[in-house]
């Protein structure tokens, strides 16, 4: 296929582009703007590949002496590649001020890459805009916060991040914070792994339904996600998880949670990490992009075509080697032709659905 004809635009779940670019040690002073070979996405090969946008998030990483995971690796270039188990530790909380000042860092290199793109990048703020910037070949961001541990339990903060562009928010990372708890770096494992949402968290969900932040669960424990669902007006959202019934990783959503996202007019974005994908969960490099077909394969039988889309955790994971990059994703969207997808549907697991529950869920 030649990939300089790019038939189907992808809208993307989750990224790490922010933080990738933010830490010098990772992202090795790579541009935005000039195509590298260092991680996964900049301007021209997401340009090349088809990506019309995604969620940047802000992840805010422990200090190193804290870290219980390369924050490069995800899970772990330490962890044998041929091993079929692995159970890493939680890594700690993070106090508020580290991720206020880290939170702040990313947002500022944001609205900077935006500036400095000339009209070719734009942070998104409203659900026409997404429309707008498609048909205008503009790329979109949506500002995202991977972990709400920068957000006060009082709420204060939440308001002032939503008027600097905040539109989507998971409550947690794979660690506990203020508002609930994350599933381990474990496999195989699932993910009834401790209690619920914490008072706070409850509130986080009702303010992020007034406010129209949408809310991720991806990261978060069984418990906390059944809290979401019972308490939440919006449409169930997990921008980064794959089918926990083909990888048992509690990092995956169970189907009984998928039928929960259904039930809701929810998205669910395929997680594009080799060990969320294989069944026996090593972190063989030499993973074919296959395995995502077979996860938007399954997702789409069980909740219907209109509920799975594309969460690669482009810049935060290791890809399947035939895939590698943003500028492979026209072999992903030919590879799911292949697999019986027509061009609608193709549409929808691209961008459609993500423009669909975004216009649901922000005001």
């Amino acid at each position: 296929m030649n990939l300089n004809s790019v038939p189907y635009p992808v809208f993307d779940g989750h990224n790490d582009t922010l933080l990738n670019l933010h830490m010098k040690e990772r992202g090795r002073g790579r541009s935005f703007f000039a195509e590298s070979e260092i991680g996964h996405i900049d301007l021209p090969r997401a340009q090349r590949g088809g990506l019309i946008g995604g969620f940047f998030a802000v992840f805010v990483p422990n200090r190193k002496e804290e870290r219980t995971i390369d924050p490069d690796s995800y899970p772990g270039d330490d962890i044998n590649k041929g091993a079929t188990s692995y159970d890493i530790p939680m890594p700690p909380k993070i106090t508020h001020d580290h991720a206020t000042r880290e939170t702040m860092a990313m947002m500022r290199l944001l609205y900077e890459l935006e500036k400095k793109s000339e009209g070719k990048f734009a942070v998104v703020k409203t659900a026409d805009e997404l429309g707008q910037n498609r048909q205008n070949r503009v790329t979109s961001a949506i500002l995202h916060f991977e972990g709400a541990d920068v957000i006060d339990p009082d709420l204060d903060t939440l308001y002032a991040f939503y008027a600097a562009g905040l539109r989507s928010l998971g409550l947690v990372w794979s660690r506990h914070n203020a508002f609930g708890h994350g599933v381990p770096f474990s496999f195989p494992k699932g993910p009834d792994t401790g209690p619920g949402l914490t008072e706070a968290g409850r509130r986080l969900i009702k303010a992020c339904n007034n406010l129209g932040i949408l809310v991720d669960l991806s990261h978060l424990n069984e418990k906390g996600f059944w809290d979401v669902e019972k308490i939440s007006d919006a449409p169930l959202v997990a921008t980064h998880s794959s089918a926990y019934a083909l990888c048992p990783t509690p990092r995956n959503l169970t189907d009984r949670q998928l039928e929960a996202i259904k039930g809701s007019n929810g998205v669910a974005g395929v997680n594009y990490h080799i060990g969320f994908l294989r069944e026996d969960g090593r972190l063989d490099p030499e993973t074919s992009l296959a395995e995502i077909v077979r996860h938007v394969v399954y997702m789409a039988e069980k909740m219907g075509i209109d509920h799975v889309a594309l969460g690669s955790d482009f810049d935060g994971a290791t890809m399947p080697a035939d895939l590698k990059d943003a500028a492979g994703l026209p072999k992903l969207m030919a590879a799911l032709k292949t697999a019986g997808f027509n061009d609608e549907e193709l549409a929808k697991i691209g961008y459609g659905n993500w423009e669909r529950v975004v216009r649901e869920t922000w005001k």
